[in-house]
């Protein structure tokens, strides 16, 4: 065997083990979350992160989150998030991590289908602006009102005028929702044209992420460098003071989320939130109380 063909044998054996870690980290068992998570780490971490620091970090990182949330709800914050970059640069295995642990109520993930016929005709930010969040929420956009400077620029859903007048709109859009009281983050997730080819085809082989794949991502690869033109002129258009850019280098899944959840943690100051003490109240009984069965047509049967 060629040492190309090692090399992508191993890669594709360490996106399998992504996939399980995912699930791990889903049906981690709460006792042993808390023998993993750790005040700090004492090493630096290898050049390809180590599993155990990794679980190790991001229920630490999850920890703070859960703290974060409190204290947003605690001061009636009110906090967006947007999460952009190309098609399968992790924005979403980022997002989930985010909210793996929050309140759903409290936080929430936003994600817009296309825009429909009526929306199309709208003001450009009106389909974004019912999304918001009000007192004591946080919300987080996979994807945003910048589609218009990326797909919709480069496969031609908007003309140069509707671009150009975007470009002028949202610094002032953005300065709008600031003053406003709205705590403003962008995250733009990069990766290279490398790494985005080997995503893309352990998707089209791996039956539970095909559906993943869209026309429209197919197209992607076609404009590799298009798209390249139109990140960069919007991060230059629209990285402001209010409401500056922040880039996560993603070529590396695992150390995007960690990095990506650290530096939103140090974005919002927070503290400890006073909580009353809470303890569970004693059940009521009725001496006269007798539980009807199940009926047995009504059960889930028990395979496993």
């Amino acid at each position: 065997m060629s040492k190309t063909h090692q090399d992508q044998l191993s890669r594709i054996k360490a996106e399998i083990a992504d996939s399980f870690d995912e699930e791990l980290e889903m049906q981690m068992e709460e006792d042993r979350l808390d023998d993993l998570v750790v005040e700090g780490m004492t090493e630096p971490a290898e050049q390809t992160l180590d599993r155990k620091i990794y679980f190790r970090e991001l229920f630490r990182l999850q920890h703070e989150l859960v703290r974060l949330q409190d204290w947003v709800q605690y001061k009636k914050l009110k906090v967006v998030v947007l999460f952009e970059g190309r098609d399968s640069a992790g924005k979403g295995g980022a997002i989930k991590r985010v909210t793996q642990r929050l309140n759903p109520r409290v936080c929430r993930t936003v994600a817009l289908p296309a825009p429909t016929e009526r929306e199309r005709h709208q003001w450009y930010f009106q389909r974004y602006v019912p999304h918001l969040p009000t007192a004591g929420e946080i919300v987080l956009f996979d994807r945003s009102w910048y589609n218009r400077a990326g797909v919709e620029r480069v496969m031609g859903f908007c003309t140069p005028d509707e671009l150009e007048e975007f470009f002028r709109s949202v610094p002032e859009f953005e300065r709008m929702l600031v003053r406003s009281g709205i705590v403003l983050i962008k995250y733009w997730f990069s990766i290279t044209d490398e790494e985005q080819e080997f995503r893309f085809k352990m998707r089209i082989h791996d039956p539970l992420k095909q559906w993943k794949l869209s026309p429209m991502d197919m197209e992607s690869r076609i404009h590799w460098e298009e798209y390249t033109k139109a990140k960069e002129e919007m991060l230059a258009r629209t990285h402001t003071k209010e409401a500056p850019w922040w880039v996560v280098q993603a070529v590396d899944k695992k150390r995007a989320r960690l990095n990506c959840i650290a530096h939103l943690l140090h974005q919002i100051p927070y503290e400890d939130v006073p909580k009353p003490e809470i303890q569970l109240p004693d059940r009521i009984r009725h001496a006269d109380y007798i539980r009807a069965p199940v009926p047995p047509e009504m059960l889930v049967p028990e395979r496993y």
